[in-house]
């Protein structure tokens, strides 16, 4: 299984530390005095035992595992064998298990292996180790953890790996807090022995801390993997560190520069941006964004769009430009609000019969979330076109709310003030065209005198 190469390498080390460098050392026949020879036996391999670890290999490398695992399990049980010899055996029979997929049963021999009292430390450590990543792959992490802690009272300068490794098993079982310490440990440990610490480290680091919510840590570690490993998914959690500290300034900055590397992709990326873009005040750049995705087909043309476009162009004071999008939003609307929003803009630029056609389409479909204020639009419009009888009744509409009560009693003031003088000038007009008919006519009755 592929997933088990890492430990297979593993216990392939430990093998040939325990067997062939000492394999070609047997224990003399003859009883020697001396405390030097006493140790050197009891750090021996027999003949005979050597002689049928051997046999076992070549059982192995004939792929005839079970008859391997036999004669070691016979082995095992043999008068006399040594602590050393024994630990040699244990340590096979584990890896023949483990080539035949029995997991269990060669953690069950390793774990009598470690038992051994006179068993090599570094051997000890070294199987420990191997048990706590055979436990990470049967997923028993809280028994991964516990040879973990066993291997770091052994291990007195452990490597970064080692560290993760027991980082991943705080993961899985929902210890997140405590997964820091290890993955710092791991990162400082690499720095100081001059290795470059892999990506994954930080990316399981940066959860250890989401999951803390403390996104402080979450944004320095995005900026990290940003410049060690640049890529678009760091982006945005960057950007969602930014949100969730209050750093507008720099969530804009952070999407810009997204944008910028042509990683935005999807629709809803592009109207954020769009949205940041109009929330920092500068609008136009939202309006350019989305007029160009949409046409490229990468942002829909719906109602909601085409809303946020005309935003954009109105922010901008582009009301030429925002029509438009107005116009479409409007027909693909059923309240009419942007009915209302297009009749503003006609308003802007003096188009007074687009104005209320557009504004009397919104109070006809309903759903304008302050009719008042659409009746002085309309009234406006109404009184531009100088139907002022329209006008004041748009007006008095308006002015039945409070709010609008006040401008809407100015307005009409406005327009009976322009009536009154309109009437006075009709009046004075017609007063001098009559005088000058009577001049006339008294001038034409002297000639023909």
């Amino acid at each position: 299984m592929n997933s088990r190469k890492p430990f297979l390498t593993q216990i392939v080390v430990l093998l040939i530390c325990s067997v062939f460098a000492t394999g070609s050392v047997f224990a003399q026949d003859d009883d020697e005095e001396g405390s030097n020879q006493k140790t050197k036996q009891a750090q021996a391999v027999s003949k005979e035992v050597y002689d049928r670890i051997q046999k076992a290999q070549e059982m192995i490398d004939a792929e005839d595992q079970q008859g391997a695992l036999k004669l070691l399990n016979a082995l095992k049980t043999k008068k006399g064998i040594t602590e050393y010899e024994l630990q040699n055996v244990l340590n096979y029979i584990g890896f023949v298990h483990y080539n035949l997929e029995n997991i269990d049963e060669a953690m069950a021999a390793y774990e009598e292996m470690i038992r051994i009292p006179s068993i090599e430390p570094q051997i000890k450590k070294q199987t420990i180790y191997t048990m706590a990543q055979l436990s990470t792959m049967l997923e028993k992490y809280d028994q991964a953890l516990k040879y973990l802690d066993e291997y770091f009272v052994l291990e007195t300068n452990p490597a970064p790996d080692n560290y993760i490794l027991y980082a991943q098993n705080l993961y899985q079982v929902s210890r997140y807090a405590d997964m820091v310490a290890p993955i710092e440990q791991a990162i400082s440990t690499a720095e100081r022995r001059e290795m470059t610490a892999k990506e994954d480290w930080y990316v399981l680091l940066n959860f250890a801390y989401f999951q803390q919510e403390n996104y402080a840590k979450v944004r320095d570690i995005q900026k990290i993997l940003l410049v060690n490993w640049p890529k678009k998914r760091y982006w945005f959690s960057l950007a969602g560190a930014y949100t969730e500290l209050g750093e507008d300034a720099n969530l804009m900055a952070a999407y810009d520069a997204a944008h910028t590397q042509g990683l935005l992709e999807k629709e809803s990326e592009f109207t954020t941006m769009a949205q940041l873009y109009m929330q920092h005040e500068v609008p136009y750049k939202a309006g350019v964004l989305m007029e160009r995705e949409m046409e490229a087909g990468r942002v829909s043309k719906d109602a909601k769009n085409y809303r946020l476009l005309s935003q954009a162009w109105t922010l901008a004071a582009e009301d030429e430009k925002s029509i438009p999008a107005l116009e479409a939003a409007a027909s693909l609307s059923d309240d009419g609000e942007l009915n209302l929003r297009l009749g503003n803009a006609n308003l802007n630029l003096g188009q007074y019969d687009e104005c209320v056609a557009a504004i009397r389409d919104g109070l006809k479909k309903g759903g304008i979330k302050s009719p008042d204020n659409a009746q002085i639009s309309l009234g406006m419009c109404l009184y531009n076109q100088k139907e002022y009888g329209d006008a004041i009744t748009a007006f008095r509409s308006a002015g039945e709310t409070q709010r609008s009560s006040k401008i809407a009693r100015q307005w009409i003031n406005v327009i009976e003030s322009d009536v009154e003088r309109n009437k006075q000038i009709q009046l004075a007009e017609n007063a001098a065209r009559k005088q000058a008919a009577e001049l006339e006519e008294r001038r034409r009755s002297t000639d023909r005198s």
